[in-house]
């Protein structure tokens, strides 16, 4: 009686299990936060003093690091400039063991001019979008023409104006318009 009634059990408890344990959903991953000009890292060789430095991102997208020479950071992740100094050192230090950290994000920003309460560039931790851009500079005057705002992205042959039509995304329509900024963005609202 008692193989009869265990096998029984364990079903019970199985499904009793199963309806009371939530659902694991698949979680959507965001893109590793890229570096940008303007950014400042720490970088950190364990045991070694000598090497703990904090370097800013230069225009060009590099930084210098004794050793290691000159380091291409602009649109990489921190694990691979990590990586990559961790590779340069072996050669003077085998088994180097690199740390690298993000001290402030200050090459990722976006610019608000024009018809708004407050103009002037807005560090971005990493994605905003227009609204929430417009929320950052105070909001847009009374004398803005709100439906003829344009997103200004790149520069030189690449640049190109996206429009921006606030009065439709304010009333949930074209919703696509309020798209995610990039680093360097400049949102002119006349």
């Amino acid at each position: 009686m008692m193989s009869i009634r265990l096998p029984w059990l364990l079903g019970i408890v199985g499904l009793l299990v199963v309806g009371v344990v939530p659902r694991v959903e698949a979680q959507q991953t965001q893109p590793d936060y890229t570096l940008n000009p303007g950014d400042t890292l720490d970088i950190d060789v364990y045991k070694e003093v000598e090497l703990t430095k904090t370097v800013v991102v230069r225009p060009d997208g590099k930084f210098s690091f004794p050793l290691a020479g000159e380091i291409h950071g602009g649109g990489r992740t921190v694990t691979q400039v990590q990586t990559e100094i961790a590779q340069r050192l072996l050669k003077y230090i085998p088994e180097a063991v690199v740390t690298v950290a993000v001290k402030t994000l200050d090459g990722c920003r976006i610019y608000v001019i024009g018809q708004v309460a407050k103009a002037g560039s807005f560090v971005m931790n990493p994605r905003m979008n227009v609204i929430q851009a417009l929320s950052l500079a105070g909001g847009m005057t009374p004398f803005a023409s709100t439906n003829d705002v344009t997103i200004i992205r790149g520069s030189g042959p690449n640049q190109k104006a996206l429009p921006f039509r606030y009065g439709e995304v304010s009333k949930g329509k074209n919703l696509q318009q309020n798209i995610l900024l990039e680093p360097g963005d400049v949102v002119v609202v006349p």
